[in-house]
Order: C-alpha cells, then sequence, then structure tokens
C-alpha cells in the first residue's frame, strides 16, 4: 500500500474538494460491503478527512480521506464467506488486489485483503476479526484515498 511521507510519494498529490473524495471514499466503502454478500450490523460514521504530509503539507492543504467501518452481527460461516466474496469480486470492481491471505498478527490467522481501486487509486483494507482473538466476529475495513490538495478547506 502507498506510504504517504513525500519523500516517498510517486505522484503529484491533485487538486480536490473533501467533500468530493468523501463521497468518493463513500461510495466505494458501499460498493465493498454490497460485495461481501453479508447482511449484517454495520457501524455507523461516514468517510473523514484528515491532513496529510509533512509539516509544511498539512499547513498547505494536503488532505486524505478515510473510512473505518465494520460490519457483524453475523456467524463464523456467513464472515468466512463475506471474505471469500470480496477478494473474488474485487478485480471485476475494478480493484487490484495485492494480499489475500491470512492475518499474520491474529492467533487465528483469519483471511485479511487489502486492494486498491484502480482508477481512483483508493486503498481498501478488510480484515476478519475472529472471536477467538478476544473480539467479536466482524470484518473490519478501512477505505482512504491518497493525498489530494484541498480545494475546498475546512
Amino acid at each position: 500500500m502507498d506510504d504517504e511521507s513525500s519523500s516517498k510519494r510517486t505522484y503529484d498529490p491533485q487538486p480536490r474538494t473533501h467533500p468530493e473524495v468523501e463521497k468518493e471514499v463513500g461510495d466505494l466503502s458501499s460498493r465493498a460491503l454490497d460485495m461481501t454478500q453479508v447482511k449484517g450490523k454495520v457501524t455507523e460514521g461516514g468517510p473523514a478527512t484528515y491532513p496529510c504530509g509533512t509539516s509544511e503539507e498539512k499547513k498547505s492543504g494536503l488532505r486524505f480521506v478515510r473510512h473505518a467501518w465494520s460490519v457483524y452481527g453475523v456467524d463464523h460461516a456467513t464472515l468466512d464467506k463475506g471474505m471469500k466474496n470480496l477478494a473474488a469480486q474485487l478485480p471485476e470492481n475494478g480493484w487490484k488486489v495485492v494480499k489475500n491471505g491470512p492475518n499474520p498478527n491474529t492467533e487465528a490467522k483469519t483471511p485479511e485483503v487489502f486492494a486498491v481501486h484502480e482508477a481512483t487509486h483508493t486503498q481498501l483494507e478488510a480484515r476478519w476479526m475472529d472471536s477467538s482473538d478476544g473480539g467479536e466476529n466482524l470484518i473490519n475495513f478501512a477505505v482512504s484515498s491518497r493525498c489530494f490538495k484541498d480545494t475546498e478547506p475546512k
């Protein structure tokens, strides 16, 4: 996935408005949920805009949008099928899967999927969190835009 520090960035952040990018990230998040075909509960909240880059870049309006959310309230088999559905459907929907395998940071080694949307360069991280690791059974998503030059600063 992209490293957003300016010394490693391989692109020039484009001028965009944060409402435009928030809508784009929200739409991509919604489509990711649809791809899982999991009909569970979804955490509330929507995409939010954050500063991006070095101190100087942050002062000049460099931002990114992130939408972190989870789907939960369904059984183990449903989450397993949801992760498989997501991994299979992403390429058909314009995403390049860069990782599809076990999460080495969990005891259960549940699957995680990382992907980059080829048109927007938005990044998606989906991790199946299993109750055996001390929490609730859920799929945790983080969908993040690239850095952009906010033309409508808050």
